[in-house]
């Protein structure tokens, strides 16, 4: 990165925190700390509730996923606008009616505070876990183009976010995320078009997607029903629609941003915006992955997208082993060039046996540096075993270093801090509300203490508990997006089960609810332990669970207490 870079993406974070604490001046209540005030219009709720989602692992985790899996990832989201209309009849208006801080305070009146307590608590745990995953994706960034310590940069990055959130909260989150999506829209854009500028001159958009259809990167729908597919078009629609029903209904960091809204209509506007808005950007995100992946077709790609961990083994005793893989993937990516240009040649001149003869050579070369780079990752782990064989998370960050002009990179490199510390902010502000209101409250409703200097206690503790999450997120060894959903799943049907008791069925009681909910998280886990089925199916699995459970627990208790009164 050059001087200009630096100057760009130090002015713009540093703009963006000052904007924020500008912006959330002055003497707070604890209603404006955690809500805002109540005061939001509804394109900055849309906003808001946007930037939440798109942390640095959405721009730096799903253009490597489009790079290596192609477009069918964007099947994930399928269900989201379905599930932003029932938010918006269900439960948007439930909330305001109720006065809520977080969603989990009315629980303990429908039931008991057990429930209250047992539901808090899983949202706590998943929402702790996959902010740790959140604060390691920038760090990434840090670590590559500083050659730092990954320890050291989850430590800054972690702690940097605390700044704005214990001091600004809600209100500045809130504004910094206004800020954060123009800036991040703007930025995919140009580069999408950039990646697409830099193929060769005769070669445009329409050319590069046949070549990448050619390699199956645009599987954009699957219709098979599979259990253990992980995105197919069923999984999207159904899996899918249970994940956000529950992320945007239940867990805190996004209910807590519509809570803002100033109005019921403001928020059912910003959940509406959302939904319209989110599929067609995730779509541009992939896209983008499946450019990088077109342009490499063309240019020669590194063997490894984890530049400091290929810096660590030239130096380390596998140099030789190293050199000599390096060498046989130059040797297979130039016969990949040669198969692309066949192939580009072929489909202008609508040539179809020779389409087809390139198109199986393409497929070979492929195969062939897979096998290459498997190997290499190999070599990266033996040489390290504290490195992420996984590189695909690194691929964007890659191609932005090496092949952007200067000043763009800085920009770039600064939409994904920002776009990380806007989730991570958020996620710490729901952490703390939660902690406060469904924890600190119950066990001690009448302390004196003021519950906004407890709430930013609240908000340190749990950014020190998610940095310590983040040193270990580098063992994961895989996708970081898939992770954060997986990490998600494994709750959130649970919790959307617990809500759907609450909200639909009035007769269920928090006993029947309780040991429904204990039991349905504990099959969840057990299907993720054998790999029963794709993540998505685990929301549907624990929220059906839940339901059932509970009524049969109701029925059959009932029962025995007319047995016993009989008798």
């Amino acid at each position: 990165m050059s001087s200009l870079d630096w100057w760009i993406l130090g002015g713009t974070i540093a703009l963006l925190v000052l904007y924020g604490l500008y912006k959330s001046r002055g003497t707070q209540s604890f209603d404006d700390y955690t809500l805002a005030g109540k005061s939001l219009p509804w394109y900055h709720v849309g906003l808001s509730v946007m930037a939440t989602q798109a942390s640095a692992i959405t721009f730096l985790s799903a253009p490597g996923q489009g790079f290596a899996d192609g477009m069918r990832f964007v099947q994930f989201y399928f269900g989201l606008p379905l599930a932003m209309v029932v938010l918006s009849i269900t439960f948007v208006p439930i909330f305001h009616k109720l006065r809520v801080y977080t969603a989990y305070e009315f629980l303990e009146n429908r039931f008991d505070g057990r429930v209250r307590s047992l539901t808090a608590g899983l949202f706590l745990l998943q929402r702790g876990l996959s902010t740790g995953v959140s604060i390691y994706a920038p760090s990434i960034i840090l670590s590559t183009i500083l050659g730092w310590n990954i320890y050291w940069t989850n430590l800054l990055m972690g702690g940097l976010v605390l700044l704005y959130a214990v001091w600004g909260g809600t209100k500045a989150i809130s504004y910094t995320h206004l800020t954060q999506m123009l800036i991040v829209t703007v930025a995919m854009f140009i580069a999408g078009f950039l990646t697409v500028h830099k193929l060769p001159a005769n070669m445009g958009f329409t050319d590069a997607l046949r070549v990448a259809g050619k390699a199956g990167r645009l599987n954009l729908i699957d219709t098979t029903f599979d259990v253990k597919s992980r995105y197919n078009l069923w999984s999207g629609l159904i899996g899918g629609f249970f994940l956000q029903l529950s992320y945007f209904g239940t867990d805190q960091s996004q209910v807590g941003r519509y809570l803002t809204g100033e109005t019921i209509k403001q928020s059912r506007m910003g959940l509406l915006m959302n939904g319209l808005l989110k599929v067609p950007m995730q779509f541009l995100i992939l896209l983008v992955g499946v450019l990088v992946f077109v342009f490499y077709q063309f240019h020669e790609s590194p063997v490894f997208f984890n530049q400091q961990e290929v810096v660590r083994l030239q130096a380390g005793p596998l140099a030789g082993d190293f050199r000599q893989l390096n060498q046989q993937h130059l040797t297979l990516s130039a016969q990949r060039r040669e198969a692309v240009l066949a192939l580009q040649r072929a489909t202008t001149q609508h040539d179809d046996a020779a389409t087809t003869l390139a198109g199986r050579r393409l497929e070979k070369a492929d195969a062939a540096l897979a096998k290459t780079h498997t190997a290499v990752a190999d070599l990266v782990k033996r040489n390290n075993p504290a490195a992420d064989k996984n590189d695909l998370n690194y691929v964007f960050l890659r191609f932005i270093l090496d092949y952007l002009p200067h000043g763009l990179i800085g920009l770039l490199i600064a939409m994904i801090f920002i776009s990380s510390m806007g989730s991570i902010a958020a996620a710490y502000s729901s952490l703390a509300s939660t902690t406060v209101v469904d924890m600190y409250r119950r066990v001690w409703p009448n302390s004196t203490y003021d519950e906004v200097v407890v709430s930013r206690w609240s908000t340190i503790g749990w950014g020190v508990f998610c940095v310590v999450v983040a040193q270990f997120t580098n063992r994961i060894g895989s996708s970081l997006i898939e992770t954060v959903n997986i990490l998600g799943s494994l709750f959130y049907g649970v919790i959307l089960g617990i809500f759907c008791v609450a909200f639909y069925v009035k007769s269920i009681g928090g006993r029947a609810t309780f040991w429904a909910a204990v039991i349905a998280e504990a099959v969840v886990f057990i299907c993720y332990y054998l790999d029963l089925m794709a993540f998505l199916w685990f929301n549907v699995v624990g929220c059906l669970l839940v339901v059932v459970l509970a009524w049969l627990f109701t029925r059959l208790w009932s029962q025995e207490s007319s047995v016993r009164v009989s008798s």
